[in-house]
């Protein structure tokens, strides 16, 4: 079977600037500014993963672990500082609520602003444009500038759009915590209908129960390395163990 992701030995890191007390500010500017006051956070290191087309995967860890930083790779919102990347067909998601809506714009502006970055034509926009104003359940709030929304009508509206686009790959960064008892049921029932068409799917969740429906397998990272990979039951007992400690 083709691999949808191909993930191979990206590492990334941030650099954290801050000083621990005043005492070492006053030091440091004495000295000239010499010496480094920042810290270097490694978030990935050599991550190796092949995700196969139609494949359900649950990147599983503890806070800090990289499994976000991971997801916006695969995304293409961030960049390796060394490793590649690749994914085969559309890819759509939410990775951050309201990411690639523009706050000036009205929800139906950002329909079109949104489905236009997500690969979609005007023409593709405007067929399936009803479909997702009923699904998001905006109603006569889809004029309304989107700076007047809830988070809650930001995640219905995003989430709408990106099912909508009817993408081969599938990416969900806990965003499911968002929005009413209902529509998170929705949003659940529309995942596994883009399963069951054979999409890809890759989530990042803290809740366990919900990724052990949905998924078929689980990668559990710690520190920015993947320590496990197999089926979904086996990495939430794993990540379960390692909570316990």
């Amino acid at each position: 079977m083709v691999n949808a992701i191909e993930v191979s030995n990206i590492s990334k890191q941030f650099v954290l600037r801050h000083t621990r007390s005043i005492k070492e500010a006053i030091v440091w500017l004495a000295k000239g500014r010499k010496g480094d006051l920042s810290e270097k956070f490694h978030a990935l290191k050599e991550v190796t993963l092949e995700v196969k087309t139609g494949e359900t995967v649950a990147l599983l860890g503890l806070n800090g672990s990289g499994k976000s930083t991971l997801l916006k790779h695969i995304s293409g919102v961030m960049l390796p500082d060394s490793g590649t990347v690749l994914t085969r067909g559309r890819v759509a998601g939410l990775i951050e609520v309201g990411a690639g809506f523009h706050p000036d714009l009205s929800g139906r502006d950002n329909v079109f602003l949104n489905g236009a970055i997500l690969g979609m034509t005007e023409q593709q926009i405007r067929e399936r444009f009803d479909d997702i104003v009923d699904f998001s359940e905006i109603g006569q709030f889809i004029d309304t500038e989107v700076k007047f929304y809830s988070s809650g009508m930001y995640l219905r509206l995003a989430f709408s759009v990106a099912v909508h686009t009817d993408p081969e790959v599938f990416l969900v960064d806990e965003i499911l915590a968002v929005g009413d008892e209902p529509f998170q049921r929705k949003c659940l029932d529309k995942i596994k209908e883009l399963s069951a068409a054979g999409k890809t799917l890759v989530v990042v969740s803290h809740d366990l129960d919900l990724v052990s429906r949905i998924c078929d397998r689980g990668v559990v990272l710690r520190q920015g390395n993947v320590v496990f990979d197999g089926p979904i039951h086996a990495a939430v007992e794993r990540l379960r163990t390692e909570s316990s400690r």
